[in-house]
C-alpha cells in the first residue's frame, strides 16, 4: 500500500517534509509489533526515519484540525450521507507526579474526584449506518 498516496489531500495542510515523516512513521508503525516507542519506529521506518528524525517530527506544529477535514472529504466521505458529530470524555486514573495533564477529575464509575487524566475524543458517526464509518481506502 503506498502510504504517501493516502496521504495526498493533506498535502496542502502540512510541509512536504512533514509528509514525508508521517508517511514514514506510519509504515513503520503499521509493520512494528509489541511496544510502540521513538526507538522502535526509527529501526522500523528504514532510509530518512533516523531517531533524530521521529523526534523531529514529533516536536512539528500539526493544524491536526485541517488534517483530519481534508483526509475524511477526500477519502473517508460518502456523497449524499448524513454524517452526527459526537463527543465523549473518559476518565482515566493515573498514579505519579510527572504525567503531562495530570490533575483531579470527576469519575463517574467511582463516583469522586481522583488523581487522573481527562480525555476528551469526538467522532464522527454515519446517520445511515449507524455506527463510525471507514470506507476502504484503496
Amino acid at each position: 500500500m503506498d502510504i504517501l498516496a493516502l496521504l495526498q489531500p493533506i498535502q496542502n495542510s502540512i510541509s512536504k517534509t512533514t509528509l514525508q515523516q508521517l508517511s514514514r512513521i506510519i509504515a513503520a508503525m503499521l509493520a512494528m509489533t509489541g511496544r510502540v516507542t521513538i526507538l522502535g519506529i526509527s529501526r522500523w521506518a528504514g532510509d530518512g526515519g533516523s531517531y533524530r528524525t521521529i523526534q523531529r517530527f514529533y516536536r512539528t506544529a500539526i493544524p491536526w484540525a485541517q488534517v483530519f477535514w481534508h483526509l475524511f472529504r477526500e477519502r473517508l466521505r460518502l456523497k449524499d450521507s448524513v454524517y452526527l458529530l459526537a463527543g465523549d470524555e473518559c476518565v482515566v486514573s493515573k498514579a505519579g507526579k510527572k504525567t503531562y495533564g495530570l490533575d483531579y477529575f470527576f469519575a463517574g464509575l467511582q463516583q469522586k474526584i481522583i488523581p487522573s487524566l481527562s480525555i476528551f475524543v469526538l467522532s464522527l458517526v454515519s446517520v445511515e449506518e449507524h455506527r463510525l464509518t471507514l470506507p476502504d481506502l484503496g
